[in-house]
């Protein structure tokens, strides 16, 4: 069910502008936070797997496999988050950031489909670590 839900997100994704997004500086850098760590995963899937998107709640963030830790970056008050596939800071829009739910461990969290699967940078769910 959640696979139909992220293929009917990226239909609808897929006709919006394109938005624009800071390149890394360099891809494959300090790739740890971008990953799981082994202690946290469960943490993790429980907060993902009921995560739902801020702008519209009846439709889900997707899973674990879409969602993960991630860097920020600062640009002109905007934020960009790194996505993990191939590195590119892209910008989170306002109404994609949680505000009503705490994140499970303090970190950022980005829930986006890989660049490979939509031809616009898309963000389906934005969580602010206290970390930043």
């Amino acid at each position: 069910m959640l696979n139909r839900v992220c293929m009917l997100l990226l239909a609808i994704a897929l006709p919006l502008p394109l938005m624009t997004g800071v390149e890394a500086d360099e891809v494959g850098q300090d790739t740890a936070h971008r990953h799981h760590p082994l202690q946290d995963q469960l943490l993790h899937e429980e907060f993902y797997s009921s995560w739902h998107m801020p702008d519209n709640p009846a439709l889900s963030c997707c899973n674990s496999a879409d969602c993960y830790p991630t860097e920020i970056r600062y640009v002109d008050g905007r934020v960009y988050a790194r996505r993990r596939e191939d590195g590119k800071y892209i910008l989170i829009p306002s109404q994609k950031v949680e505000r009503n739910r705490d994140n499970p461990d303090g970190r950022n969290h980005l829930c986006a489909p890989p660049p490979s699967a939509s031809l616009v940078d898309t963000v389906y769910c934005f969580a602010l670590g206290g970390a930043t």
